[in-house]
């Protein structure tokens, strides 16, 4: 028989036990057998109403004026302070459209690698690299302590002014989506939270706070929100940011219709809305569908930290609405691994790094003009002249947020002064190669054999000229600049470089020019020169690419992104809109061409332009052969790819759609990279996504594919179609 006072003690033990079930030393949502949502609600159950505002707002990480910088914050773009009693890490942001930022140089001497530019990405048409890419940054970021990455830019390019172009990866709503979809799925293979942005219409830089993006809805949904879908589906990114421009008369971040009818409920999205910096306005943006609120300081007012926790207080916000956006944060971190594999710091491997960032400039600089076959360069040509571009100190990079700082700091850095909160961020970087590379003139001096390499630097016309005439054969490099918080006011190459390279051209006709801009350019002196190189912003190893496709050590690979125009006239607003407002005044930007963007809209007007989209010579010849469609609820498209020329090359054969049903127009629905050795005939097939095919019917909310004819054409470029076919398509109606 039991005594009474040992049976109290075996009943108190057993409450004890029985509570301590239910307390969070049992953790629960540590269990790696459950599902992220499980784990996420488990979790979530535990936090008290503080503890949820604490993980809906945060600073931006930087000591500056009168702002410390946060404890426990490693130094980046955001801190989103843990919970130790919980066990939740800290989210440690940063900048990492292209590489790890270090702003402010706020961890003194943190390089890292550069990535070449998103238009350098989408150059290689090959969603494989664009994997790569990202693992490689998400890798480097998770060995630096980051465990969230502000990448997968998605925003289509609508205007070749666009400051920001070079972020992103092009004009094309399949192209984008795909690429930035491999991109974050490579970053988040790394453990590590990958952020899609800016959603959505974040067109211009030009009054970005003030514009307000007018579009019809159906052509929203078949341009930049099927880019983000697409993008969302492929990659699974952990949050999307949205942006800072207004979209039909509301705030992206503050945006219902964006957030929570189109991202959370037609997408089923179940991540988290992260906002720009300084993008929102209000605490009621919560209920419209931002999860949280980033870089606090920017806006003035925390919105989401005692002003939410009042509104929840006073019924205004409902408790479950909170609730809702702290399980989304704590699901991501879970579905990526930041719980169960946290980022452990430890030493980078530059080198090899580099050398993926070197693959993919390799594989996206786009060889426009090549006359004569100038290129590739012979390797005892007697004297090479290289001429501006700073091509002496490195390859340029873009400016802004996504700004990276080489390893060890290699490489120039030119102020290019202003005002205003983006000046400090004005500064021309050039990356040097990285710890394997050097600049482009050395590379060149490296692969020029015997002949004798000379320098100018271009700043005088005379002594430029000079040194191109007495050369065999001339290399000029041009900068465009491009960076965050403004637009080129046009399509010149500033500086005087177009005048630099007239005169070049007429001392020496046999003059490759390359350019290294963030986004299209005009041309005045294309007539004159023998060929031209677009590089975009090359990255780490960035000079050694340029000088292998120069010299033909690999083909010349790269395909347009984006449509290069005769005139920024050919596009529908020739002003850019807000250019001659002040900052504080909202102003529509209107996009008339609706889903029409880049070589779409150029087959509807019949404008012919500079350089189409897809366009790219190669060093080798490829034919097409054998089409075969095949419809049904899609179209299959077969065709041969051959290699016809006498050395190895990559073709980026392209598939568009030409009529749909009767209705003309031109849209890309597939395309492939192909290596081909000489006389290598390989067979491509790709199976459209039923979306392309369709158009967006806003009344029904769904996408609509009408029964009938549709007919493709397969070539080398939107303008060079050599192959066409048709087949019967039956009536589809597909979910938004």
């Amino acid at each position: 028989m039991i005594a009474k006072s040992s049976m109290a003690v075996l009943v108190a033990l057993a409450l004890t036990s029985a509570a301590s079930a239910q307390t969070p030393s049992a953790k629960s949502w540590m269990n790696p057998k459950l599902s992220p949502d499980e784990r996420a609600a488990l979790l979530d159950k535990e936090l008290t109403l503080d503890e949820r505002i604490g993980l809906l707002h945060g600073p931006m990480a930087i000591a500056w004026g009168k702002v410390k910088l946060p404890e426990g914050a490693l130094g980046s773009a955001g801190f989103i302070p843990g919970l130790a009693r919980l066990g939740i890490p800290a989210l440690q942001e940063t900048d990492a459209s292209l590489g790890v930022a270090n702003p402010g140089d706020v961890r003194p001497g943190d390089g890292a690698t550069a990535l070449p530019s998103g238009l350098a990405i989408a150059s290689t048409f090959d969603p494989k690299l664009a994997f790569e890419g990202g693992a490689m940054i998400g890798g480097e970021a998770r060995d630096k302590g980051f465990n969230v990455l502000l990448a997968g830019g998605a925003n289509l390019a609508r205007d070749p002014r666009n400051g920001r172009n070079f972020e992103y990866l092009g004009e094309d709503p399949l192209l984008a989506g795909v690429m930035a979809g491999e991109a974050i799925r490579g970053i988040q293979s790394r453990k590590v939270i990958s952020t899609l942005k800016h959603f959505s219409l974040n067109g211009q830089e030009t009054g970005r706070t003030m514009a307000n993006s007018v579009i019809e809805e159906g052509a929203h949904r078949e341009s930049d929100l099927l880019a983000f879908q697409i993008a969302a589906e492929k990659g699974q990114p952990g949050s999307v940011m949205c942006a800072y421009n207004l979209v039909n008369g509301d705030y992206s971040c503050g945006n219902p219709h964006l957030l929570n009818d189109v991202l959370k409920r037609d997408w089923r999205y179940k991540g988290w809305v992260m906002s720009d910096w300084g993008a929102v306005h209000g605490t009621d943006y919560i209920l419209k569908g931002l999860d949280q609120q980033s870089g606090e300081q920017l806006d003035g007012t925390t919105w989401f930290g005692a002003p939410l926790k009042a509104a929840v207080e006073r019924g205004e916000v409902p408790a479950a609405r909170v609730s809702d956006a702290t399980r989304r944060i704590l699901r991501s971190m879970f579905a990526v691994g930041l719980f169960d594999d946290p980022p452990v710091k430890r030493e980078i491997d530059y080198a090899a790094n580099a050398r993926i960032a070197g693959k993919v400039a390799r594989d996206g600089i786009v060889l426009l003009k090549n006359e004569g076959g100038l290129l590739p360069l012979v390797k005892n040509a007697k004297t090479i002249a290289v001429i501006g571009g700073y091509a002496d100190q490195g390859v340029l990079s873009g400016g802004g947020s996504s700004q990276v700082v080489p390893p060890g700091h290699k490489g120039a850095k030119i102020a290019l002064g202003g005002e205003g909160m983006m000046a400090a961020w004005r500064s021309m970087q050039f990356h040097s190669a990285g710890p394997i590379g050097s600049t482009p003139l050395a590379a060149i001096r490296k692969l020029g054999g015997t002949g004798k390499v000379t320098f100018d630097d271009g700043r005088y016309l005379a002594s430029a000229a000079a040194a191109a005439k007495a050369a065999d054969v001339v290399v000029v490099f041009a900068n465009q600049w491009m960076g965050e918080g403004e637009d080129a006011p046009d399509l010149s190459l500033p500086n005087g470089q177009d005048a630099l390279i007239a005169a070049v051209a007429a001392a020496n006709p046999k003059t490759v020019v390359v350019l290294q801009t963030g986004g299209p350019v005009a041309m005045p002196w294309l007539n004159a020169v023998g060929a031209v190189l677009e590089a975009w912003y090359a990255g780490a190893d960035g000079g050694e690419a340029i000088a292998d496709v120069l010299f033909g050590e690999v083909d010349a690979a790269g395909r347009l992104p984006v449509t290069f125009p005769a005139s920024i006239d050919q596009y529908p607003r020739a002003a850019t809109p807000g250019r001659s407002l002040g900052p504080k005044e909202r102003f529509d930007v209107v996009y008339s061409e609706g889903s029409d963007v880049g070589y779409r809209r150029f087959a509807a007007t019949g404008d012919k332009p500079l350089f189409p989209f897809g366009h790219g010579l190669s060093y080798t010849r490829f034919a097409y052969a054998n089409l075969k469609v095949v419809g049904g609820e899609t179209l299959t498209v077969s065709f041969d790819v051959t290699n016809t020329g006498a050395r190895a090359g990559k073709d980026t054969p392209q598939v568009y759609l030409t009529d749909r049903a009767g209705k003309a127009g031109q849209r890309l629905i597939g395309f492939e990279r192909v290596a081909l050795a000489p006389g290598e005939t390989r067979r491509v097939t790709m199976t459209t996504d039923a979306r392309l095919l369709a158009s967006f019917d806003p009344v029904a909310k769904a996408w609509k594919v009408a029964s009938g004819d549709y007919a493709v054409a397969v070539g080398a470029s939107s303008a060079d179609l050599s192959l066409k076919g048709v087949a019967k398509v039956r009536a589809l109606s597909l979910k938004p």
